[in-house]
């Protein structure tokens, strides 16, 4: 039986339930798509799947709205998938581990997909139905949304006819959504050398922090596991001397990392040291962060003797440096709007290779020229250390539309439903709206969506009862746009 069965509304549960049995992480996005051309063709509806897999759905006005204006149904296919260390699903080819608790949806170890899966989710429902009112829809499925927004890039507009865009890859109820930072994924590359060192191999761990999203969350002060690591690294070379084989931590640019590592190579005679060092900085990270992080620990694990390629000293020192001087977090709050991040970066993928340390960041900025000053900055410090930066992904800010006919609609619908205002907000995280305003000119544009928590973590949860008013509200609007 479903785990999802017999919730109400009946059809959006059903698919988001068949989504989250398709393995769909960003860059494994083929299955998911092809299942929404599958949907299309059975049901008789126009499709089109592009050669980056995104999918645009054609459906026509329902009896009385033949001749409304079209509207953009909008949500991207791909999730983030994060899981807890001791999870053994395979995102590559398994399905997710649903569960529901006090009307709390979530995944059994790993991240839920609700964003955005729901959107998907509400869209399909809809175009399936054959007794909700609504205009002729243009329902646009995305790729790869959380690795930077390739699909949206991609994707050709001259199909689309639509100027008004409902964007559904919002994650907290009553909030309208009318501009958002725009970003880019900058990856900073540090060439190392190695040498061979012989000694005790150990591991330094930061461990147990919350993570989160690095737009939506920036600004919570959580610890970031990577930078805490090169905090901890250089501190240590002041106690004991150690040669450095690799530092790992973090998966997604976009995620803030709660797990770093790096193996070492010490004196077996400074193994005490190491483990008090770990105690005692430990310590201090747990107090530093003890308004916001409850489970963050340091530890030392001790290994092997033996021979080790190691990086040599000078690839230790500036893999260390970078670690401690690149920019992270929060670097300049908005001026124009009161508690809205306008800038910040965020180190959410560290990796060694024989070769080279890779320290990826999800860059962000409502302020285009602030965006190119953090790249400025990256590339000014790797210069300095031997190193490079190469940027991808890059996707403009959505800038506030002061004259907004959508926008005036939705917040009267939003008053009749609920009995109080709407909150009209901007947000730091990045949206495609951004994108689609620049290829779609005179778009009018808002982004909505139910209650999820913790989104691009293991503890992702997604509220049944929002996702019930939220489904409601998207189909008065839709009635609503004759």
């Amino acid at each position: 039986m479903a785990v999802l069965s017999g919730f109400e509304p009946e059809a959006v549960f059903r698919y988001f339930e068949e989504i989250c049995a398709i393995p769909h992480g960003s860059g494994n996005t083929k299955p998911i798509s092809d299942y929404c051309v599958r949907f299309a063709k059975e049901r008789g509806l126009a499709c089109i799947q592009d050669e980056s897999n995104n999918i645009i759905i054609f459906k026509d006005g329902t009896p009385g709205y033949e001749q409304s204006a079209p509207v953009i149904l909008q949500g991207h296919m791909d999730m983030v998938c994060e899981k807890t260390q001791d999870c053994m699903i395979d995102f590559e080819k398994d399905g997710l581990a649903l569960r529901v608790d006090d009307g709390i949806i979530s995944a059994e170890g790993t991240t839920l997909g609700g964003d955005d899966g729901i959107a998907v989710a509400m869209a399909l429902a809809i175009l399936d139905s054959d007794d909700l009112a609504h205009p002729p829809l243009e329902v646009i499925f995305t790729v790869d949304e959380e690795v930077g927004m390739l699909g949206a890039a991609a994707l050709d507009p001259a199909p689309l006819k639509s100027r008004i865009f409902l964007n559904l890859d919002s994650e907290d109820e009553g909030i309208l959504l009318t501009s958002c930072a725009g970003g880019t994924s900058a990856a900073c590359r540090l060439p190392v050398t190695r040498r061979e060192t012989c000694g005790l191999s150990a591991a330094l761990k930061v461990s147990g922090l919350t993570g989160g999203h690095s737009g939506v969350e920036i600004d919570k002060g959580r610890a970031n596991a990577n930078q805490l690591l090169g905090r901890a690294l250089n501190e240590l070379g002041k106690r004991i001397p150690y040669s450095l084989v690799f530092v790992s931590g973090g998966m997604k640019d976009n995620a803030i990392p709660r797990e770093a590592e790096a193996a070492l190579v010490i004196s077996s005679g400074d193994a005490l040291k190491l483990q008090a060092f770990a105690d005692e900085f430990g310590g201090i990270f747990a107090s530093e962060f003890r308004a916001v992080e409850n489970g963050l620990s340091l530890t030392a694990v001790l290994g092997e003797e033996g021979h080790f390629q190691a990086m040599d000293e000078d690839s230790k020192k500036r893999t260390v440096a970078a670690l401690v001087n690149l920019p992270g977090g929060v670097l300049r709050m908005s001026a124009d709007i009161p508690g809205l991040v306008e800038t910040s970066l965020n180190m959410g993928i560290l990796k060694t290779t024989d070769e080279e340390v890779l320290m990826t960041f999800a860059v962000r900025s409502s302020v285009g020229t602030e965006k190119e000053e953090v790249v400025s900055r990256l590339e000014n410090l790797m210069e300095i250390l031997g190193g490079s930066v190469d940027c991808m992904g890059d996707y403009p800010a959505w800038e506030y539309r002061p004259d907004s006919p959508l926008r005036d609609l939705m917040v009267e619908v939003f008053e009749q439903q609920y009995g109080r205002k709407p909150k009209v907000e901007a947000i730091h995280a990045g949206l495609e709206c951004g994108l689609f305003a620049g290829k779609l000119p005179g778009l009018d544009c808002i982004s909505f969506g139910p209650d999820m928590k913790n989104i691009h973590t293991a503890e992702e949860t997604m509220d049944i009862a929002s996702v019930q008013r939220t489904w409601k509200y998207l189909l008065e609007v839709l009635k609503r746009l004759k």
